[in-house]
């Protein structure tokens, strides 16, 4: 398994200076030396400075947020990460790799939920290069390996939770998204670990149900929040009609007996509970009549 490690390398701007200095004074020592047809020395010349041309070959640059991997005839001898100009060995292979943060979109993605429901299901990674050695070296191609392992990742997740919650504290997808999220997080990091990247986070883009049970799932959403809306119209139905009787009977305003009660009872239910606006009806005779 390839590891990180460091590359010492040259200071760029100095070993220019120096060779294009001794690439000059080769350069002259040809053009004095060629007319009085001193062999030896030309070709020491020429030499010199084909060796200065060459170890140009040498220089290289590295951008911010971004590394070199170098590599001599197929072994890796390490990286450098710090910016700058630089020189190494130029029979070196300088492997340009990017530590800046990227994000990746998945594809919307048709999968079950653990109660077997089709849903339709997307998520957005951010992401980054920390280990160059196991990116470059571990995997054919850390970018593509990015996405498919994230994918993955994400259909073995939506099949741990439920599209919508059905009981007390019950994580689902809908409902729980920062648990779901790092759910997701930890699952993409380990399939990533033998890449050299670091997820930085993920979480859920696009979230819905299959369209062949989109319809039916509505209806059944609806039922839910209409029960949930009846209940908390009963529960202060009945609160209020039993505060409008404790105020009757401490201020004595009139004398009920149980069966009016019962009669009041019923008919604020009624006016309260009703989805439309009641008629009243005026009684004209006395109460129990």
């Amino acid at each position: 398994m390839y590891r990180e490690k460091s590359y010492s390398t040259s200071n760029g701007y100095v070993v220019l200076l120096f060779l294009l200095t001794v690439a000059v004074l080769s350069f002259l020592s040809i053009i004095r030396n060629a007319p009085r047809e001193n062999v030896g020395a030309v070709i020491l010349s020429v030499l010199v400075l084909v060796v200065a041309l060459f170890c140009l070959g040498g220089l290289f640059i590295v951008n911010p947020n971004e590394a070199k991997a170098l590599v001599l005839f197929g072994k890796y001898k390490g990286t450098v990460k710090s910016d700058g100009f630089f020189w190494a060995n130029p029979f070196l292979v300088k492997r340009r790799i990017s530590l800046r943060v990227r994000n990746f979109e998945t594809a919307k993605l048709k999968v079950n939920d653990n109660r077997a429901n089709p849903i339709e299901i997307g998520a957005i990674v951010v992401w980054k290069v920390v280990e160059t050695a196991e990116a470059l070296f571990e995997v054919d191609n850390y970018e593509k390996y990015v996405s498919v392992q994230t994918e993955s990742a994400l259909r073995s997740t939506a099949s741990q939770f439920a599209y919508d919650a059905h009981a007390t504290g019950e994580e689902s997808l809908s409902t729980h998204a920062a648990e779901v999220s790092k759910h997701l997080q930890a699952a993409i990091q380990e399939r990533l670990s033998r890449a050299g990247v670091e997820v930085l986070e993920a979480r859920i883009s696009h979230l819905a149900y299959a369209p062949e049970i989109a319809a039916a799932m509505l209806q059944r959403q609806q039922a839910s929040a209409i029960i949930a809306a009846r209940f908390k119209i009963v529960e202060g139905a009945v609160g209020m009609v039993e505060n409008a009787l404790e105020l009757l009977s401490s201020k004595q305003i009139v004398q009920l007996d149980e069966e009016r009660k019962a009669a009041m009872v019923s008919n604020l239910l009624v006016v309260l509970c009703s989805e439309r606006g009641t008629q009243p009806v005026l009684n004209t005779g006395s109460l129990y009549t």
